[in-house]
């Protein structure tokens, strides 16, 4: 029995120390968020970005980290990752259309630095602001980045 619309708006969390695992479990949960609201046409992707700003957030802070995935009005998915480091790093400190043409690219030897890259490519939107620290004093970043709906969405609605 349904209880749910499939297309209502839902927000999980989850928090995570700072673990060199956390990209694994981020991808496992994402996995049985998206598959048990039906989102499995946008699994793949989702999965990869969630990794890419889960491992970001590893790699540049020293606190924990929290990975929200959000189903939004008209279809869209939000991935957003806050972590401790109140730096934005290139290219999510500039607006979501000024980067498309200039993409910073590593050297064929570098071990990093194409995360990002991937998330600016295979989202369909996506931007990062800091945070002010607050009465807990957690500050920090968040990076978000954005899936359209599939195309038959508005059909299925």
């Amino acid at each position: 029995m349904t209880t749910v619309s499939p297309h209502a708006p839902w927000s999980n969390a989850l928090h995570l120390p700072h673990d060199p695992r956390a990209p694994h479990i981020a991808r496992t949960t994402l996995r049985a968020a998206l598959a048990g609201h039906g989102m499995t046409d946008r699994l793949d992707t989702a999965e990869l970005l969630a990794s890419e700003l889960i491992t970001n957030a590893y790699r540049h802070s020293h606190g924990p980290a929290m990975l929200r995935l959000r189903h939004m009005d008209g279809g869209w998915l939000r991935i957003s990752v806050w972590d401790t480091n109140p730096t934005i790093p290139a290219p999510f400190n500039r607006p979501p259309g000024a980067l498309r043409a200039v993409p910073t690219h590593p050297t064929a030897d570098s071990d990093t630095g194409r995360g990002l890259l991937l998330v600016q490519l295979c989202a369909d939107n996506w931007g990062g602001y800091p945070l002010g620290d607050d009465l807990f004093g957690r500050g920090g970043k968040l990076l978000w980045c954005e899936l359209a709906p599939p195309p038959d969405f508005a059909h299925a609605a």
